[in-house]
């Protein structure tokens, strides 16, 4: 059996790059040998318009007839080449497209396991908790701020009558302060103008009745 088919290569597996690699390399080739045979062919060409017709003439004709021929067989081989290479190139945007599909597959499922795990760490209670427990601060952090604001208003149910009191009062209380400013034997403003004026003698003081003891010892 391996007479036949021989073993299988031990190498690494071709693989559609590698494979699309070599068509490019043949049709290359076959390319230059394309350009070779339009070269051969414009040199009958020149031949054959400066000859008569005759056997010459005709024998060089056969010879660019095959060459002819040769350049057919090429350009069947190169579009052949050039089909294939294209599948080739068509089943291997497939293959990447395939491969950066399953990638995405898995970047996505990767990412939907993480997402389960850390959203079963989330407790929407206790979230709902919170929201309401700051709302309830808030609201407290407000009345704060209002009662802290809160101005005193003056009372506006004085009449006329109390301020009157009120005035009078007060300046009773400032005259009895700038009395009290004057001498130990002054007298008060409000008892100055009830004193007779016919009055002559001194008043007692403390000096003269010093002075008559001093007189009734000598």
């Amino acid at each position: 059996m391996n007479r036949l088919f021989g073993t299988a290569p031990k190498g690494p597996k071709p693989t559609l790059s590698s494979a699309i690699g070599n068509l490019d390399e043949r049709i290359a080739s076959l390319d230059v040998k394309l350009a070779s045979v339009n070269a051969e062919l414009q040199g009958y060409q020149a031949k054959i318009s400066k000859m008569r017709d005759g056997p010459g003439k005709s024998a060089i004709k056969s010879k660019a007839l095959k060459v002819l021929q040769r350049r057919k067989m090429i350009e069947a081989q190169r579009d052949q080449l050039q089909s294939q290479a294209w599948n080739m190139e068509q089943a291997q945007g497939m293959h990447d497209n395939l491969k950066n599909t399953m990638a995405t597959v898995d970047a996505l499922k990767t990412t939907n396991r993480e997402l389960k795990k850390q959203y079963g760490k989330v407790d929407i209670d206790r979230i709902e908790r919170l929201q309401d427990e700051m709302a309830d601060l808030m609201d407290v952090g407000n009345d704060i701020q209002e009662t802290l604001a809160r101005g005193y208003d003056v009372p506006e149910d004085v009449d006329e009558a109390e301020l009157d009191a009120e005035l009078e009062a007060l300046g009773y209380e400032a005259e009895l302060e700038s009395e009290g400013q004057l001498g130990a034997g002054a007298l008060p403003s409000f008892m100055q103008d009830e004193l007779p004026e016919f009055i002559d003698e001194e008043p007692f003081t403390a000096n003269k009745e010093a002075n008559k003891l001093k007189e009734a010892a000598a």
